[in-house]
Parts: C-alpha cells; structure tokens; sequence
C-alpha cells in the first residue's frame, strides 16, 4: 500500500520499518475476548493485550524503535529519559538488549515494582519529585552527566512510529472495528494509534480515554490549545504527564473525542477486567473500559478495539482490594 497521510513528520512507512526494526524484541500481544464486559457495554470488545510484552507495557514499541536506530557508533554513549515508570523499564529493557548503558530519572512515587523492573533490567535510577517539572529539571543534569541519547517518553517521532505498531498489529488480528479506545496521559500511544489508522482504516473512530483528576488532554481537546498539569493526583500514575507539541499535533487533529473516568470508575473497571479476562493490568490500562462503561450510547453494537497498556503493578499496593 502506498503512503496515504502523511502528518507533520510520520508516514505509513515509518511504522513499516519501526514493525522490522522491533519485530525481533517484541511479543505479538495477545486480543482477548470476554462475554461479561459485552453484556455490560452492548458492544463487541477486543481487548489488545500489551502487559503481556516482556517488560510489561507497549512502550517497549517506542524503546525499541529508538534504541535499535542508531549506529553502533552513535549508541556508544547509550539513552537516557524520564518517565513515571513504563518508558523508563522498557527503555531499559531495550537498552539492555542492545548492550547500552540507560540512564533514567524518575518520581520518588513511583510504583516500586516499576523502579525493580527498571534495575533488572539495568536502568540507572536517579530519583526526583513527582512533579513534571522537577523531571526534566532532574533529567538535564542526568544527561549532562552521562551524554547518553535523550529518547522522550512519547514527544519522540520514533517513539510515536514504535507505538503506532501496536494498532497495526490489532487491524491484523480483528475484523471491522468500528472505533478503538486507548489511554491518555502525555499521548505516544494515540498517537502512534491515529498514525496507523488514518493511513490504513481512516474509518475506524479514534477515541481517548482520561482519568478525571488528569484531565489536561480533556480540557486541552475542548480549549483547542495544550494545557498542561504539572502533578495531578490519580491512581492511574501513568497518565499523569502532559502533552507536547508532537502529541498534540495527532490529538488536536485526528482524535473524534476524549472522555474521563473517575477513580472509582477506574477500579470498577479494573475488577472487571481482573475477574472476567484474569489477567494482571495496571490502573492506567482500565481508564479506556471505564470511560466506554461510562458513555455506553457512543459504542452500544459497535466492534471496539480496546487497548490495554500495560501490567506493572506493586502487588503489595494494589488499588481496590481492601473493603
């Protein structure tokens, strides 16, 4: 197929060689169905399994894509990011598979199983505040410090071609998807979800989903301008960033809508998924299910791709187990 859209900085053939590049370094995630949550939604759901990867999430797309790019000579000197938890393992997990130093800097708060998969797979955690200014703050001496290659969480062209693979993988497996729901926080994976869509089904509605003590994507679709929390409060940890200038660009442009979860909504959802798939995911990975549960009348008879972003969570701390 020849390219068709063509964006700011991405093409169709970007997400073609990012597909070989990580091929080698990535699980094909899994789409699990389940009858319980398509009584509740009056909806068909594919639920596109990314806490089935090795490092737990589907940034590993992104890291991969970034890590595996370079010349051996211009990866000498290895990667370096902030993050709240997933890009910084998966960076590492990359990292590691090329034989290349990765340097990280995240919140002090972030989830400890998070910071342990980090160090298995030989990140080098500098701790800052929860803050996202206090990241890069953080982040700016790490990487004057090191010199390694600053691969952004999701501000990354070669980040958002790495996730856009997520999406191209889920046309393959499902037929006629109506609409597809992923989360929201700095916006990589929608990103890379509107990437893939516009080029290959333009006719699949794409929509965000937001915790709504986050809801800066929200207010930000609604104002037409980025409006940016510095450190929102939300079980969801992984979608507590912002939004920036490459994101927004899909976002402002491509996304049909953006609706929020509330806390109680995202752990309602995160049971379900829990009892009727059994498996483990993260809170940030229920806020889609949520917000579908939410809005029913958008997606009542419609085939939906539901994408589930990861499965890094402190067992110790699990949300909604108590009570």
């Amino acid at each position: 197929m020849d390219d068709m859209i063509t964006t700011d900085c991405l093409t169709l053939a970007d997400i073609r060689e990012a597909n070989e590049r990580i091929k080698p370094h990535i699980n094909r995630a899994s789409v699990l169905r389940s009858d319980y949550p398509d009584d509740l939604t009056s909806a068909q759901l594919f639920f596109k399994c990314e806490n089935f990867q090795e490092a737990g999430a589907f940034k590993v797309r992104g890291a991969c894509n970034a890590v595996f790019g370079p010349n051996d000579k211009a990866a000498e000197r290895g990667v370096c990011t902030h993050s709240s938890g997933n890009h910084a393992l998966n960076l590492s997990y990359a990292a590691g598979r090329r034989g290349i130093p990765c340097n990280v800097v995240m919140p002090r708060t972030a989830p400890q199983a998070k910071k342990d998969a980090v160090q298995r797979y030989g990140g080098i955690i500098t701790e800052g505040e929860r803050s996202t200014t206090s990241r890069e703050a953080v982040f700016a001496e790490v990487q004057a410090g090191t010199g390694g290659e600053f691969v952004h969480p999701y501000n990354d062209p070669r980040v958002i071609a790495g996730q856009a693979t997520c999406s191209a993988e889920l046309l393959e497996q499902t037929d006629g998807l109506d609409a597809v729901v992923a989360p929201i926080g700095g916006g990589g994976m929608i990103s890379g979800t509107c990437l893939t869509l516009l080029n290959l089904a333009p006719e699949v509605k794409i929509y965000a989903a937001e915790p709504e003590q986050a809801d800066d994507a929200f207010r930000s679709f609604k104002a037409g301008h980025i409006i940016a929390d510095d450190a929102p409060v939300t079980l969801a940890d992984g979608l507590k960033v912002p939004l920036k200038e490459n994101t927004w660009h899909f976002v402002s442009n491509f996304v049909n809508d953006i609706h929020t979860a509330s806390e109680d909504e995202i752990i309602a959802a995160m049971k379900t998924i829990w009892k009727h798939l059994r498996i483990v995911m993260e809170p940030s990975s229920a806020v889609p299910l949520a917000t579908i549960l939410k809005h029913p009348e958008v997606f009542k008879g419609k085939c939906v791709g539901v994408i589930i972003t990861g499965g890094n969570v402190d067992l110790d701390k699990l949300p909604g187990t108590r009570g």
